[in-house]
């Protein structure tokens, strides 16, 4: 393989994919084309918005593509043009068809937000830390026609902190992404790349969640219920109810003591959280988000809410 500059496609859309677009950027290569999702309505206004990685893309005058459909001939054949070595992929946010995943002469490879073959899917980085993985990261693999099912190229991992959210773990990937595509790209020039089949056993599913999924399960362990909070934070965030108004919970802590109480019960309610009883241990919530409200700590939401110990925060089957 030769050592001059590879022609590439990057193809991105969130802020996941930012860092490896910047690294491609400030690297050796030569970025012949940018393809990203379109402009969707944002927020109450729902006024278009482009995806950062357009931003990041018309910020250095790169051409960007924003196709509403990829598996045309007609798409095809303006990548054709492009004449790529290879396109990289970082959470696009589509599945490639068969005639791009074989249109560059290096393929295509992506940047997966999970230790493969584990949490393969749309949502790595959430079920990571549901699942309580000791240790996260990220793997490059050359894409095949499943999903993240390609060859493991490089892998590059962390451990997690002990209140990690997926909201704090996201950008620390996406850095670890970057710095890992990098490596590989330059393995690739230099002929140095190491391929690895990934063990279909090992594999786990890792589907992207629906607003609801959230409603909380008392009956488990609160270890699990721990690291389904903080796996859930910021979306679509993990709730319950009281008097049938949702309330989303953050900010959670094990305290290694049992209950009498039947799994949901309020135990305490005072500025250091909520005490809640689970089927082992107790969970303390100390943060969380009324309807309508702004996230607020337990000592304010008591202020304004005030709960009688021995209530019932409502899940799934309570």
């Amino acid at each position: 393989m030769s050592k001059s500059p590879l022609r590439i496609i990057f193809m991105g859309t969130p802020d996941f994919a930012v860092p490896s677009l910047e690294a491609l950027i400030n690297g050796p290569d030569q970025i012949n084309g940018v393809v990203t999702q379109p402009d969707r309505p944002k927020g109450r206004s729902r006024k278009l918005s482009a995806p950062p990685v357009k931003e990041l893309a018309e910020r250095h005058h790169l051409e960007v593509l924003q196709p509403d459909k990829i598996k045309t001939k007609q798409f095809t054949h303006t990548l054709q043009n492009f004449k790529p070595d290879i396109i990289v992929v970082a959470a696009y946010g589509r599945i490639l068809p068969p005639q791009i995943l074989s249109l560059p002469r290096h393929g295509c490879i992506n940047v997966h937000g999970s230790l493969l073959p584990r949490h393969r899917g749309a949502a790595p980085i959430q079920w990571s830390i549901i699942k309580g993985d000791p240790r996260v990261g990220v793997t490059i693999i050359q894409m095949d026609e499943g999903m993240d099912t390609g060859h493991i190229l490089n892998q590059a991992s962390i451990t997690p902190e002990t209140d990690e959210t997926a909201g704090t773990l996201y950008p620390k990937l996406a850095e670890l992404g970057s710095q890992a595509l990098m490596e590989t790209l330059d393995q690739l020039r230099t002929q140095s790349l190491t391929v690895t089949t990934q063990d279909n056993d090992l594999a786990t599913a890792a589907p992207m969640f629906a607003k609801n999924d959230g409603l909380i399960d008392w009956n488990k362990p609160a270890q699990q219920l721990d690291c389904l909070i903080r796996g859930l934070d910021p979306w679509p965030t993990a709730f319950c109810k009281i008097k049938g108004k949702k309330l989303q919970l953050y900010s959670p802590e094990v305290i290694h003591q049992e209950s009498s109480q039947k799994p949901g019960i309020l135990l305490r309610a005072d500025r250091t959280g909520l005490l809640v009883s689970t089927s082992h241990s107790c969970l303390l919530i100390r943060e969380v988000k009324p309807e309508g409200k702004k996230r607020m700590d337990t000592a304010d939401f008591l202020n304004g809410y005030p709960l009688e110990v021995g209530s019932l925060l409502s899940g799934k089957d309570s």
